[in-house]
């Protein structure tokens, strides 16, 4: 087993914890589908107003899940992870604050920088990011990361808050607080926040 950051499983009389096979799909299948997401993001809001608002509020909810759950892991299980992990967050807070302002204003300009940071984002992690951690990592525990994003993703804020921390502990409790208010605000604005609603 690596050392991947995981709170420990409840037991299961008679089988040991590295025998599981927990379901679903893998942190990385679902960061990578979202990577996709967010490039299809990027061009519709180029000629639709409304998708410009669901890529604010699925990149919020991206970033938020990366950092409580990918980055941590990237720390813990990779050589040079603490080093890659400080660089892509500092990526995220530069990118949080271009997303403010496509969220405040949608200008061209705004959203020309949010494109190209996440098209940097996704090549970054998909060339070094996640090949690395299918090396470190087995299966069952890239399974039961890609859980605990589905569970943070529903809870995530869908505005950026660049101020707010960015690393667990804080980040775990901050995160989900703020995504109640934010969701909260964009249902009295009936703001449109998922892809398929578009």
């Amino acid at each position: 087993m690596s050392a991947a950051p995981l709170p420990p499983l409840p037991p299961v009389p008679g089988v040991p914890d590295d025998e599981l096979e927990p379901a679903g799909p893998s942190m990385i299948e679902l960061l990578e589908e979202e990577h996709r997401r967010l490039g299809r993001l990027c061009l519709r809001a180029a000629t639709e107003p409304a998708a410009s608002d669901v890529l604010v509020a699925t990149l919020a909810r991206h970033i938020s899940t990366e950092e409580q759950y990918l980055y941590p892991t990237v720390a813990s299980v990779l050589p040079e992870g603490p080093q890659l992990a400080e660089r892509e967050l500092a990526a995220d807070t530069e990118l949080l604050v271009a997303l403010r302002r496509l969220h405040d204003a949608t200008d061209e300009a705004a959203l020309a920088t949010v494109t190209e940071h996440v098209r940097a984002h996704a090549r970054r992690t998909g060339t070094e990011l996640f090949p690395a951690l299918r090396e470190r990592c087995t299966g069952p525990e890239l399974v039961r990361l890609g859980n605990r994003v589905e569970i943070a993703r529903s809870a995530a804020p869908t505005r950026p808050h660049p101020a707010t921390p960015s690393t667990p502990p804080l980040n775990k409790v901050v995160d989900p607080a703020l995504g109640v208010v934010d969701k909260v605000r964009d249902a009295l604005s009936r703001r449109t926040t998922w892809e398929e609603d578009l």
